[in-house]
Protein backbone atom coordinates (compact mmCIF):
# COMPACT_ATOMS: atom_id res chain seq x y z
CA UNK A 1 0.00 0.00 0.00
CA UNK A 2 1.37 3.36 -0.86
CA UNK A 3 1.54 6.20 1.00
CA UNK A 4 -1.10 8.54 1.67
CA UNK A 5 0.87 11.68 1.98
CA UNK A 6 2.19 11.15 -1.31
CA UNK A 7 -1.57 10.66 -2.68
CA UNK A 8 -2.86 13.15 -1.26
CA UNK A 9 -0.06 15.92 -2.49
CA UNK A 10 -0.27 13.90 -6.01
CA UNK A 11 -3.85 14.65 -6.26
CA UNK A 12 -3.11 18.34 -5.29
CA UNK A 13 -1.24 18.19 -8.23
CA UNK A 14 -3.44 16.74 -10.15
CA UNK A 15 -5.36 19.23 -9.98
CA UNK A 16 -3.09 21.86 -11.18
CA UNK A 17 -2.09 23.33 -7.72
CA UNK A 18 0.32 22.95 -5.35
CA UNK A 19 -0.75 21.08 -1.71
CA UNK A 20 -1.75 22.86 1.37
CA UNK A 21 -0.38 21.47 4.62
CA UNK A 22 -1.65 23.52 7.81
CA UNK A 23 0.02 23.36 10.80
CA UNK A 24 -1.95 23.38 14.41
CA UNK A 25 -0.64 22.97 17.76
CA UNK A 26 -2.36 20.68 19.79
CA UNK A 27 -5.25 22.41 22.23
CA UNK A 28 -4.43 25.89 19.80
CA UNK A 29 -6.47 28.30 20.52
CA UNK A 30 -7.76 25.70 22.97
CA UNK A 31 -8.69 22.14 22.94
CA UNK A 32 -12.45 22.41 21.88
CA UNK A 33 -11.90 24.65 18.82
CA UNK A 34 -8.72 23.04 18.14
CA UNK A 35 -10.75 20.22 16.56
CA UNK A 36 -13.21 22.64 15.08
CA UNK A 37 -10.51 24.45 13.36
CA UNK A 38 -8.51 20.39 12.18
CA UNK A 39 -12.65 19.24 10.66
CA UNK A 40 -12.71 23.03 9.02
CA UNK A 41 -9.74 23.15 7.16
CA UNK A 42 -10.28 19.39 6.20
CA UNK A 43 -13.68 20.39 4.65
CA UNK A 44 -11.95 23.39 3.30
CA UNK A 45 -9.88 20.75 1.13
CA UNK A 46 -6.78 20.62 3.33
CA UNK A 47 -4.55 17.98 1.78
CA UNK A 48 -2.09 16.96 4.99
CA UNK A 49 -2.64 18.00 8.12
CA UNK A 50 0.39 19.10 9.64
CA UNK A 51 -0.43 18.69 13.87
CA UNK A 52 1.80 19.90 16.57
CA UNK A 53 2.81 17.72 19.57
CA UNK A 54 3.24 20.68 22.34
CA UNK A 55 7.00 20.00 23.69
CA UNK A 56 8.68 22.65 26.34
CA UNK A 57 11.41 23.12 24.36
CA UNK A 58 10.56 23.45 20.44
CA UNK A 59 14.20 24.33 18.78
CA UNK A 60 13.18 24.61 15.40
CA UNK A 61 9.74 27.07 16.25
CA UNK A 62 9.85 31.08 16.28
CA UNK A 63 8.28 33.42 19.06
CA UNK A 64 4.73 32.62 17.19
CA UNK A 65 4.65 28.71 17.53
CA UNK A 66 6.76 28.72 21.06
CA UNK A 67 4.32 31.37 22.49
CA UNK A 68 1.20 29.05 21.66
CA UNK A 69 3.14 25.72 22.43
CA UNK A 70 3.28 26.68 25.86
CA UNK A 71 -0.34 27.88 25.86
CA UNK A 72 -1.36 24.56 24.84
CA UNK A 73 1.15 22.35 27.45
CA UNK A 74 -0.68 24.90 30.09
CA UNK A 75 -3.74 23.31 29.06
CA UNK A 76 -2.90 19.95 29.35
CA UNK A 77 -1.93 18.68 25.73
CA UNK A 78 -0.28 15.28 25.35
CA UNK A 79 0.76 12.98 22.56
CA UNK A 80 -2.25 11.13 24.05
CA UNK A 81 -4.82 13.80 23.64
CA UNK A 82 -3.89 13.69 20.39
CA UNK A 83 -4.06 10.04 19.18
CA UNK A 84 -7.03 10.07 21.12
CA UNK A 85 -9.28 12.63 19.90
CA UNK A 86 -7.74 11.18 16.02
CA UNK A 87 -8.89 8.24 16.79
CA UNK A 88 -12.50 9.23 17.36
CA UNK A 89 -12.11 10.79 13.55
CA UNK A 90 -10.47 7.89 12.10
CA UNK A 91 -12.43 7.31 8.57
CA UNK A 92 -13.95 10.92 8.97
CA UNK A 93 -11.18 13.53 7.65
CA UNK A 94 -10.39 13.36 3.92
CA UNK A 95 -7.12 15.03 4.85
CA UNK A 96 -3.92 12.88 5.34
CA UNK A 97 -3.02 13.47 9.45
CA UNK A 98 1.11 13.69 9.76
CA UNK A 99 2.61 14.66 13.38
CA UNK A 100 5.08 17.09 13.92
CA UNK A 101 6.91 16.98 17.24
CA UNK A 102 10.34 16.60 18.88
CA UNK A 103 11.91 13.04 20.31
CA UNK A 104 11.18 13.53 23.77
CA UNK A 105 7.19 13.25 23.79
CA UNK A 106 7.26 10.13 21.27
CA UNK A 107 10.42 8.19 23.65
CA UNK A 108 8.50 8.72 26.55
CA UNK A 109 5.10 7.40 25.41
CA UNK A 110 7.42 4.63 23.85
CA UNK A 111 8.13 4.41 20.03
CA UNK A 112 6.95 1.02 19.33
CA UNK A 113 3.45 1.60 21.51
CA UNK A 114 3.18 4.76 19.30
CA UNK A 115 3.92 3.30 16.12
CA UNK A 116 0.58 0.90 16.78
CA UNK A 117 -1.69 3.45 18.27
CA UNK A 118 -0.30 6.31 15.61
CA UNK A 119 -1.68 3.69 12.96
CA UNK A 120 -5.23 2.96 14.65
CA UNK A 121 -5.67 6.14 14.93
CA UNK A 122 -5.20 7.17 11.37
CA UNK A 123 -1.94 9.01 11.39
CA UNK A 124 0.43 8.65 8.35
CA UNK A 125 3.68 10.47 9.03
CA UNK A 126 5.80 11.95 11.13
CA UNK A 127 8.01 14.78 11.22
CA UNK A 128 10.68 15.33 13.85
CA UNK A 129 13.29 17.91 13.45
CA UNK A 130 15.69 17.10 16.10
CA UNK A 131 16.25 13.18 15.28
CA UNK A 132 19.18 12.68 13.39
CA UNK A 133 19.34 10.44 10.41
CA UNK A 134 21.65 8.66 11.88
CA UNK A 135 20.04 7.64 14.50
CA UNK A 136 17.01 7.58 13.00
CA UNK A 137 17.04 3.46 11.19
CA UNK A 138 15.68 1.77 13.88
CA UNK A 139 12.60 4.18 14.86
CA UNK A 140 12.16 4.27 10.62
CA UNK A 141 11.45 0.46 10.88
CA UNK A 142 9.38 0.33 13.75
CA UNK A 143 7.00 3.28 11.58
CA UNK A 144 7.47 1.71 8.44
CA UNK A 145 6.23 -1.43 10.45
CA UNK A 146 2.65 0.58 11.02
CA UNK A 147 2.75 1.64 7.65
CA UNK A 148 3.68 5.76 8.94
CA UNK A 149 6.14 7.52 6.62
CA UNK A 150 8.86 9.87 8.56
CA UNK A 151 9.11 13.18 7.08
CA UNK A 152 12.99 14.19 6.32
CA UNK A 153 13.78 17.87 7.07
CA UNK A 154 16.58 19.50 4.51
CA UNK A 155 17.38 23.20 3.79
CA UNK A 156 19.62 25.86 2.79
CA UNK A 157 22.72 24.09 4.39
CA UNK A 158 22.20 20.30 3.54
CA UNK A 159 24.74 19.49 1.22
CA UNK A 160 24.28 17.56 -2.49
CA UNK A 161 26.02 14.38 -0.34
CA UNK A 162 23.13 14.48 2.55
CA UNK A 163 20.09 15.25 0.07
CA UNK A 164 21.16 11.77 -1.78
CA UNK A 165 21.85 10.06 1.81
CA UNK A 166 18.41 11.15 3.18
CA UNK A 167 16.40 10.39 -0.37
CA UNK A 168 17.45 6.89 -0.48
CA UNK A 169 14.80 5.72 1.87
CA UNK A 170 12.32 8.68 2.05
CA UNK A 171 8.94 8.28 1.84
CA UNK A 172 5.66 10.71 2.18
CA UNK A 173 7.25 13.84 0.92
CA UNK A 174 10.68 15.75 1.57
CA UNK A 175 10.35 18.44 3.89
CA UNK A 176 12.34 22.19 2.69
CA UNK A 177 13.35 24.19 4.94
CA UNK A 178 13.09 27.97 3.69
CA UNK A 179 15.03 29.88 6.04
CA UNK A 180 18.07 29.47 8.28
CA UNK A 181 16.66 29.67 11.66
CA UNK A 182 13.30 29.37 13.42
CA UNK A 183 9.59 28.89 12.14
CA UNK A 184 7.85 32.41 11.72
CA UNK A 185 6.08 34.24 9.01
CA UNK A 186 8.47 36.65 6.57
CA UNK A 187 7.68 39.18 4.30
CA UNK A 188 9.93 37.75 1.59
CA UNK A 189 11.93 33.99 1.36
CA UNK A 190 16.09 34.02 0.64
CA UNK A 191 16.71 33.39 -2.83
CA UNK A 192 19.52 31.14 -2.60
CA UNK A 193 16.05 28.91 -1.69
CA UNK A 194 15.81 28.76 -6.03
CA UNK A 195 19.08 26.65 -6.25
CA UNK A 196 19.14 25.03 -3.41
CA UNK A 197 15.45 23.33 -3.65
CA UNK A 198 16.42 22.36 -7.50
CA UNK A 199 19.09 20.34 -6.03
CA UNK A 200 16.61 19.00 -3.61
CA UNK A 201 14.18 18.14 -6.62
CA UNK A 202 16.79 16.50 -8.60
CA UNK A 203 17.66 14.40 -5.62
CA UNK A 204 14.10 13.34 -4.33
CA UNK A 205 11.54 10.93 -6.02
CA UNK A 206 9.20 11.83 -3.63
CA UNK A 207 7.33 15.31 -3.57
CA UNK A 208 8.70 18.56 -1.82
CA UNK A 209 7.12 20.63 0.14
CA UNK A 210 8.50 24.00 1.11
CA UNK A 211 7.87 25.54 4.94
CA UNK A 212 9.09 27.96 7.26
CA UNK A 213 8.01 32.06 6.52
CA UNK A 214 5.41 31.44 4.01
CA UNK A 215 2.01 33.04 5.14
CA UNK A 216 1.06 34.29 1.20
CA UNK A 217 -0.29 31.96 -1.86
CA UNK A 218 2.29 34.25 -4.04
CA UNK A 219 5.14 33.60 -2.06
CA UNK A 220 4.68 29.43 -3.15
CA UNK A 221 3.82 30.73 -6.54
CA UNK A 222 7.29 32.27 -6.96
CA UNK A 223 9.07 28.59 -6.95
CA UNK A 224 7.05 27.18 -9.61
CA UNK A 225 7.30 23.39 -9.71
CA UNK A 226 9.91 23.34 -8.09
CA UNK A 227 8.01 22.59 -4.45
CA UNK A 228 4.17 20.36 -4.85
CA UNK A 229 3.13 21.77 -1.27
CA UNK A 230 3.26 24.29 1.01
CA UNK A 231 3.44 24.25 4.43
CA UNK A 232 1.34 26.83 6.43
CA UNK A 233 2.45 27.52 10.49
CA UNK A 234 2.77 30.50 12.28
CA UNK A 235 0.43 32.87 9.70
CA UNK A 236 -2.57 30.47 10.48
CA UNK A 237 -1.15 30.29 14.37
CA UNK A 238 -1.52 33.92 14.42
CA UNK A 239 -4.59 34.40 12.75
CA UNK A 240 -6.66 31.70 14.38
CA UNK A 241 -5.09 33.25 18.35
CA UNK A 242 -6.77 36.89 17.12
CA UNK A 243 -10.02 34.86 16.12
CA UNK A 244 -10.34 34.11 12.75
CA UNK A 245 -10.86 30.81 10.72
CA UNK A 246 -7.92 28.52 9.79
CA UNK A 247 -10.09 27.14 7.00
CA UNK A 248 -10.94 30.67 5.80
CA UNK A 249 -7.16 31.50 6.02
CA UNK A 250 -6.52 28.73 3.70
CA UNK A 251 -9.28 29.66 1.01
CA UNK A 252 -6.84 31.58 -1.36
CA UNK A 253 -4.21 29.07 -1.08
CA UNK A 254 -6.62 25.96 -2.41
CA UNK A 255 -7.76 27.81 -5.73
Amino acid sequence: MGSLLTTRIEEAKAKGRKAVIPYLPFCHPDCERFWTEIEGMDAAGADVIEVGVPFSDPVADGPVIEEAVNECLERGACLKGILDGLAERKGKLHAAIVLMGYVNPFMQYGWEKFAADAAAAGVSGLIVPDLPYEEAGEIKALLRAQGLDLVPLVGLNTSADRLALYAEDASGFAYFVSVLGTTGARDSLPEEVFEKLTLARKAFTVPLALGFGIKTPEQAARFGDLADAVVIGSAIVSHTKAGGSAAQFLAPFLK
